[in-house]
């Protein structure tokens, strides 16, 4: 994916149906310029150095608003953490539950093959699937 321009999200966003304010246009260029993933309050943590002004709440409900529209990601990688992850496109994820960073897993690296018999009346949405890694403590080699 290419690093997208202010113009580039103002555009995504309208196609949306997302009017595209000043504050909206900053939190895209936050999380939609490129891959990334980002929890809440890093999120605002980034758009405040773009925005100082910008409040705690315009960028939580924007993060909705963005999930809902299919812009981003909500990714549950446990119980204390929810990340947004701008990669809309089927994929994987590896998460270090050291370091809390979550990293994608490329298109071809990991194949998920069939998928249950769903109760009647549902249908599949999506496969999530968190690959949870940790450093190697030991320092040497096996």
């Amino acid at each position: 994916m290419v690093k997208q321009t202010i113009q580039d999200i103002s555009e995504r966003l309208q196609r949306a149906g997302i009017p595209a304010t000043l504050q909206r246009v900053a939190i895209g260029e936050v999380l939609l310029a490129q891959p990334i993933h980002l929890r809440a309050d890093e999120v605002l943590e980034r758009v405040r150095e773009i925005l100082p002004e910008v409040s705690r709440a315009t960028v939580y409900n924007t993060l909705k608003l963005f999930r809902e529209a299919g812009l981003v990601k909500e990714l549950i990688v446990d119980a204390e953490r929810i990340v947004f992850d701008s990669n809309t496109e089927p994929h994987y994820h590896f998460y270090d539950v050291d370091t809390g960073t979550v990293l994608d897993v490329g298109a071809g690296e990991l194949q998920v093959i069939g998928s249950p018999k769903l109760p009647n009346g549902l249908e599949l949405e999506q496969v999530d699937v968190i690959i949870r890694v940790r450093g190697n403590r030991s320092g040497g080699s096996a």
